[in-house]
């Protein structure tokens, strides 16, 4: 994983340290390399990992399509770090892990309902710089979901940007989390070829 990062990992030390330890090993079964890059600023790992905790009691939207629009995020950016998290919280959550894993080539995949596919072009149309979000989209989107979903959808999308795109920036890849619980391979994006 910290072949390409672009910021060193740093131990994960003090009382706060072993909390966050604790946090990783209950969570995602071991503590991730990446945790010791945001170390390196122990304010901002705070308020991000303060942020997720307050996003996972949001209610209003359904947790499969929060988890689809995140993958669907990560998978336009280029986020490996974000759709193994992705791919392995729906396993563990007991979320549909066969559409999970098939997000990355949402346009061509046929188990998406509509629904879940206005979702997924949502999350990317808020990706898309400058944004491409229609009022045709938006709309449909409303009259399904109704205002307090369409908004806390909204939040997550930006916020699954947000991760995202920090941790592209940073280096910070895969860390196998969803192969270790035994989940076959995410599809391919669509013109990628599988690694050999």
């Amino acid at each position: 994983m910290t072949g390409n990062a672009r910021v060193p990992a740093t131990e994960i030390t003090g009382v706060y340290g072993a909390l966050v330890k604790t946090f990783s090993k209950r969570m995602l079964g071991e503590v991730p390399e990446s945790l010791g890059i945001m170390w390196q600023n122990v304010p901002v790992l705070k308020a991000s990992m303060r942020l997720g905790q307050k996003a996972r009691k949001w209610n209003e939207c359904d947790m499969d399509l929060k988890s689809y629009a995140h993958m669907a995020v990560a998978a336009l950016v280029g986020c490996s770090a974000c759709l193994d998290l992705g791919y392995f919280q729906a396993h563990n959550e007991g979320l549909d892990v066969a559409k999970a894993r098939e997000v990355p080539r949402w346009r061509e995949s046929g188990v998406f309902t509509p629904l879940e596919r206005d979702v997924m072009d949502y999350a990317e149309a808020m990706t898309q710089t400058p944004p491409t979000v229609t009022d045709e989209l938006s709309a449909r989107l409303l009259e399904q979901l109704g205002a307090p979903a369409l908004v806390e959808l909204t939040a997550f999308a930006a916020m699954a940007n947000q991760m995202a795109r920090a941790n592209v920036a940073l280096g910070i890849e895969a860390e196998g989390l969803s192969a270790s619980c035994g989940l076959p391979p995410l599809a391919q994006p669509s013109g990628v070829a599988s690694p050999a």
